[in-house]
């Protein structure tokens, strides 16, 4: 018939086949933020929720120092809004460099900045270590590095931190873990999420073991200038003479900056020895272009200004913790180190309930949320959850109240 198509019916598109992803990813969690999908769905039932699993400081009132946010401000609207150079501008890599020789790092080779030290991290990992080979990492630790060692396809190899002594790393634990596919060793000092300070003594016994087997010392010091008590933080590559370290740090915590996503690392060590790593981490930094380029120029302003938002901010985080400790220790089944450092606390639960199970049961009938210790690693058999003591007094005798209430309602 007229206007009729005299073309063949087109043939059915072929169903669409489920997208299988990497195998790399299996293994990749984030505890912290994964526990929000319990407390989102609590919270739009309109239970008042306390939130004791971020550790942002900003939304809980803290602060960054003006004089920082001046210098970012200025840059912008002076159009220093194109690209970095990917090593980091000068006057940010030399301030960072003049701060790493106070603390007493020498034999600085390299210093590169990075969007956040996660990202530093990562570079210097990827630049590292092959797939197959391995990095011992502390348990309980940043479940960072089991995400970036997923990605390599490298293996993450837990050592233990040891409960019983203030959460220490344990050297003959980590000695019985190397082997000849062992490439890098992690220390997270203050520790995320203990809040654990690592003794000279035992930095000293580390930067021995790293040098003996030739190992490069991963050092996470972004929480160096939140010590509680009197300590004073001593870097890792200021007593590991002639070991190769990478310490890393950044704005984020002690400059109350997370979201401006600003971290840097120092390789230090043996010349010789580190410049072929050196180059290739400069190829990964030049491969990703740059780091945010206006944030860089809160760095010397935040190291070599100011420091009284650390003095202040310490006041009220010692409050804080304080309290939290009093009201963890009336607790019957629950125990906790006294946090040295960082703005964290790992509680132990005493009693056979699971912590993921727990600390869902937290939330649900309390509304305050904290994080199972399962996320960042334990030693088999124990159970913990993580507290961030950054909310205000009240808020932190409240959750307190509601663990109590918890524990109590336990299944018997």
């Amino acid at each position: 018939m007229p206007g009729m198509s005299t073309s063949p019916p087109k043939a059915p598109a072929p169903a669409s086949r489920v997208t299988v992803p990497a195998d790399r990813t299996r293994e990749i969690r984030y505890a912290v933020r994964d526990i929000l999908l319990v407390a989102d769905e609590v919270a739009r039932s309109g239970r008042e929720m306390l939130y004791l699993n971020i550790g942002d400081p900003n939304i809980y009132g803290f602060a960054p120092p003006a004089h920082m946010i001046e210098a970012v401000e200025r840059a912008m609207r002076d159009n220093r809004n194109g690209y970095a150079p990917s090593s980091g501008i000068p006057e940010a890599v030399a301030a960072v460099r003049r701060s790493a020789d106070a603390a007493g790092i020498r034999d600085i080779q390299h210093v590169y900045i990075t969007s956040g030290c996660s990202e530093a991290i990562e570079l210097a990992l990827a630049a590292l270590v092959n797939p197959g080979e391995n990095v011992l990492t502390p348990s309980p630790g940043y479940p960072l590095y089991t995400a970036v060692l997923a990605k390599l396809g490298a293996e993450r190899r837990d050592y233990y931190l040891d409960e019983d002594d203030g959460w220490q790393p344990d050297v003959d634990d980590i000695a019985a873990r190397i082997d000849d596919r062992t490439r890098a060793l992690v220390l997270i000092n203050p520790n995320n999420p203990t809040g654990a300070v690592c003794t000279r003594e035992r930095l000293e016994q580390i930067a021995e073991l790293a040098r003996r087997h030739d190992l490069v010392i991963v050092s996470d010091e972004i929480y160096d200038k939140l010590l509680f008590d009197g300590r004073t933080h001593v870097a890792t590559a200021a007593v590991a003479s002639g070991a190769k370290v990478i310490t890393f740090n950044g704005l984020s915590k002690s400059y109350v900056v997370p979201g401006f996503r600003i971290g840097w690392g120092i390789v230090s060590g043996p010349s010789a020895a580190l410049s072929d790593y050196c180059e290739a981490i400069r190829k990964m930094e030049r491969a990703r272009i740059s780091a945010n380029h206006p944030e860089q120029y809160a760095i010397r302003p935040a190291l070599e200004g100011p420091q009284d938002h650390i003095r202040a901010m310490m006041a009220r985080l010692t409050r804080q913790r304080d309290v939290l400790m009093a009201g963890l220790s009336a607790i019957p089944g629950v125990s906790c180190v006294t946090p040295a450092g960082a703005f964290y606390a790992f509680p132990r639960l005493h009693g056979d309930e699971p912590d993921e199970q727990f600390v869902t049961r937290l939330i649900r009938e309390t509304g305050a949320v904290a994080v199972p210790g399962s996320g960042f690693g334990q030693k088999p058999g124990t159970r913990h959850f993580r507290l961030v003591f950054l909310p205000d007094e009240r808020t932190i005798a409240g959750a307190c109240d509601a663990i109590r209430r918890t524990i109590a309602s336990a299944p018997r």
